[in-house]
């Protein structure tokens, strides 16, 4: 038994030594050297990928590139010669026509000045172009471009316009174009075989040429971008689904300077293998060892360590949960160093049940204690109140009667108060609604405002609203004098009962209303006394009972009621525990 008690122990305290063998079993920095490799391999391969797509993309618009090229390139010699251009009208003709007949990919040429007449043509026509989009798009921005509009000079027909501004010394005097047939732009994609989708536009995002000019044709476009977006950089490869919701790799690259750029859209290809199996095997070994290193660690340190770990998890949510007897709890063939914890554990859980029943019971007779306060408080009160009922008896004098009837009211209020604290279950906060309830019950029983000469129609509507001992006080006796106010000067029109409400409400926020609304004579004439916030003793309580809630009072006189509310912040209790009865 002593060697088997040493051989635990032994293996116990080897728990250092077997975590570290355990995890230097993961060989970490071989990983990171795989993983690091692995990286930039791929970073390379994407490289070269881009690469590659771009190229595709400019051979495959090779031919379009060079039209417009060449367009440019006849375009700006003759744009040369500027005087051409300014009253030799015949001769300015003559070699447009001649430019049309040398190069018969072009089909039409001509200039156009500042005010929008085509004064020269390679068809010696003359027309007004100031109101067509062609010539608009070139005054809003003189520079070189590439467009395709519909020109009256080629009977509406669209066809692809290379144009240069004409300047004289440095004065602008017009504009000079060469008109390419669309079809032959459209003709040159679609000779290509390696392109599944290509498309020319411009830098406005207009599409100047592609496989099929219909009213599809930006269906191959990628989803989430524009054409304008696409010329925010010099050129780009990227992967995104089109329009017509297929995934496709896309490139663009600017095949005349800044002007026209050529959008390929490719079917995906599976990457093919940089390398033979051998390097790829070398390459991705240390990473597949490293995943499992760290299996092996994982399920090592879960073996000595996370399971036990568990298990005082689970303990401990059981003492959370109110068991508080762990004697007979163990764990497991755990390590030295967590049987230490769980012993610890085990002490700890022992004190503080001993330490929660030495509490229990002196908050029990604390308890106890503050009850009978609240007893012997409530009862020396009601026998101040029953030698107050013993003097209104033997008093002769009814306005001495109504004063001993009123103070005996605010000790009945006070009495309630306490008793309700004496049989509340929680000590630490009370039900407003209820101790109003008890207090208005309590004056008619008493009489105060239910006697013959004030016989009235009382309602209730108090919301369960709690709120601290300290603000219960100042309440009810506000209540109390509020309410025998309101008899006092309660009244109602010939053949109507006259009426009190009583309404509790919580506003939210911890704010809580009281109102208290009683009817009106509209024929009766009330004297500067007859009100609630007069000079009276009454209004006096009430303005202090509403300074010790440290709420605001707000009193409004109508024809057929008299209305007074009151509005209070209620406080927080200190500590919320439910107290049994004895």
């Amino acid at each position: 038994m002593i060697g088997s008690k040493r051989r635990v122990g032994s293996a116990r305290s080897r728990l250092a030594l077997q975590l570290i063998a355990v995890l230097s079993i993961a060989v970490l920095p071989l990983g990171l050297i795989s993983i690091y490799q692995t990286s930039k391999v791929l970073k390379e391969s994407r490289a070269l990928s881009e690469i590659a797509l771009l190229d595709r993309t400019r051979r495959a618009a090779a031919e379009e590139r060079e039209l417009i090229q060449s367009a440019f390139g006849a375009v700006e010699a003759i744009s040369a010669a500027a005087r051409v251009f300014q009253g030799q009208l015949d001769g300015c003709d003559k070699i447009l026509e001649q430019l049309i007949e040398f190069d018969p990919r072009y089909t039409f040429a001509g200039f156009v000045d500042l005010d929008g007449q085509m004064t020269c043509s390679s068809t010696r026509d003359r027309v007004d172009m100031s109101t067509s989009q062609f010539f608009q798009n070139l005054i809003t921005l003189p520079e070189r471009r590439v467009d395709a509009h519909p020109l009256a000079a080629l009977d509406g027909r669209i066809a692809l316009n290379v144009s240069v501004p004409v300047s004289n010394q440095s004065d602008l005097i017009g504009y000079v174009w060469i008109s390419i047939p669309l079809k032959l732009a459209n003709a040159l994609l679609t000779e290509n075989v390696e392109a599944t989708d290509l498309l020319v536009f411009n830098n406005d995002g207009e599409i100047l040429a592609t496989e099929a000019f219909q009213d599809d044709r930006r269906a191959i476009l990628p989803q989430d971008r524009t054409l304008e977006d696409l010329t925010l950089d010099n050129q780009q490869t990227f992967r995104a689904i089109n329009r017509r919701g297929e995934v496709r790799d896309f490139a663009v690259v600017p095949i005349v300077d800044d002007t026209v750029y050529a959008l390929g859209s490719w079917e995906p290809r599976n990457q093919r293998s940089l390398t033979g199996r051998g390097e790829s095997a070398a390459l991705y070994f240390p990473l597949l060892m490293w995943i499992a290193a760290m299996a092996v660690a994982y399920f090592g340190v879960n073996r000595l360590v996370v399971r036990h770990v568990r298990k005082l998890r689970q303990w401990m949510r059981l003492y959370a949960g109110g068991k508080a007897d762990f004697d007979d709890e163990k764990l497991d063939n755990a390590p030295e160093e967590l049987e230490i914890v769980a012993e610890a554990f085990r002490s700890m859980t022992h004190k503080l049940a001993e330490q929660d029943r030495l509490l229990k019971e002196d908050l029990e007779e604390k308890t106890t204690l503050l009850r009978e306060v609240h007893h012997r408080v409530k009862n020396n009160l009601q026998l101040i109140s029953s030698i107050m009922n013993i003097q209104i008896r033997n008093t002769q004098s009814d306005e001495a009667k109504h004063l001993l009837r009123r103070v005996q009211d605010r000790v009945m209020a006070l009495s309630a108060i306490h008793r309700y604290l004496y049989l509340s279950r929680k000590l630490s906060m009370v039900r407003a609604d209820q101790l109003l309830d008890d207090i208005i019950k309590q004056l008619v029983v008493v009489g105060s405002i239910d006697e013959p000469e004030n016989r009235v129609a009382i309602t209730t509507d108090l919301s369960p609203v709690e709120i601290t001992p300290d603000q219960s006080v100042p309440l009810t006796l506000l209540a109390t004098e509020a309410a025998i106010n309101s008899v006092k000067y309660c009244g109602a029109a010939q053949g109507e009962v006259p009426w009190i409400n009583i309404v509790l409400r919580d506003l939210g926020e911890n704010r809580v209303s009281l109102s208290i609304v009683n009817s009106h004579d509209p024929d009766r004439e009330m004297n500067n006394d007859d009100d609630a916030k007069g000079s009276g003793l009454g209004s006096r309580l009430i303005d202090s009972f509403v300074s010790q809630l440290d709420g605001t009072l707000d009193v409004n006189r109508l024809p057929d009621r008299f209305e007074l509310h009151l509005t209070f912040t209620r406080l927080e209790e200190d500590q919320d525990e439910d107290i049994p009865l004895e």
